[in-house]
């Protein structure tokens, strides 16, 4: 096994969740060859044409990403990862730290077409696609931001990609609103975690609104401005928002868990010019940190 490489293990967590070779075609040869091919360029994040030759053809490899990045099989296999651990009760709800990270993008991730991608084979929309491709300018070039979801265990419950000149305020519902574990023995995924936390970047009237109306206690610091502004209003600004300064103090782990993405290259610099394989590469890290024992 090389350096990488799927473990037996992981392998007996993961099996059961892939598509099998079905249709058309000829039939999938050494699908672990594939997966430990995709894993080798998440890992080094070199081109797909230098892939070494153990891992078969580069193409095939390359566009079994891209296909599965496409249709959703990514995502698919991350709620059914995360379903396995939340049955045996790997999955620590009591906290969950939102917070974003910023991604450059190198030179060969502009540049694509301006008509919308396509599923390879099909005629339908791939998933995930972004007419924006996800790319922002800034200061420093191209850039990509990942709005993130972590539990206790330092693993992501979602994600989302934004192009990086995006504030993060309003990104903090729509990343909340993809947390969905299934669970295994049926009934309605779980949604929403105990306690979300996040910094004072998500300081806003529509978070905490949005959160008292789910009935979510949290914890999130307020500016000092917004506190001026709260008290220049007098008992029409409201309430002084609560503040749990143990439980703030857990937020390290939404950071340590974005330096744990960013091992793998293709995730701390992005090289997909499509937002939607760029989003696979982030899910498949992220499987493979459900996968960790």
């Amino acid at each position: 096994m090389g350096r990488g490489d799927i473990s037996d293990a992981e392998w007996v967590l993961l099996e059961p969740h892939l598509p099998k070779s079905t249709g058309r075609g000829r039939r999938w040869k050494s699908i672990s060859l594939v997966i430990n091919g995709i894993l080798f360029r998440l890992h080094t994040g070199i081109p797909w044409r230098d892939l070494p030759e153990r891992f078969g053809k580069w193409k095939t490899v390359h566009d079994r990403h891209r296909l599965w990045s496409a249709d959703g099989t990514r995502e698919r296999i991350l709620q059914a990862v995360q379903a396995g651990a939340g049955a045996k009760g790997r999955i620590d709800w009591s906290m969950a730290s939102v917070d974003s990270t910023m991604c450059r993008a190198h030179q060969h991730a502009g540049g694509a077409r301006r008509r919308a991608a396509r599923i390879p084979g099909r005629r339908t929309r791939a998933r995930g696609h972004r007419d924006d491709e996800a790319l922002g300018r800034s200061r420093g070039g191209l850039t990509t931001k990942i709005h993130l979801v972590a539990e206790g265990g330092l693993r992501p419950l979602a994600f989302l990609i934004t192009p990086g000149q995006w504030g993060d305020t309003p990104q903090m519902i729509p990343v909340l609103e993809r947390v969905r574990v299934p669970r295994v023995g049926g009934g309605h995924p779980r949604t929403r975690p105990d306690h979300p936390s996040a910094d004072k970047a998500y300081s806003s009237r529509s978070n905490r609104r949005y959160l008292r109306r789910r009935q979510i206690s949290h914890t999130i610091p307020e500016p000092q401005n917004q506190q001026a502004n709260r008290r220049r209003r007098g008992s029409a600004g409201g309430r002084p928002t609560g503040f749990d300064q143990e439980r703030y103090a857990r937020r390290n782990e939404v950071e340590r868990l974005i330096g744990e993405l960013k091992i793998y290259r293709a995730v701390a610099t992005r090289f997909d010019k499509r937002a939607f394989v760029f989003q696979g590469t982030v899910a498949l890290a992220a499987i493979r940190l459900w996968l960790r024992s």
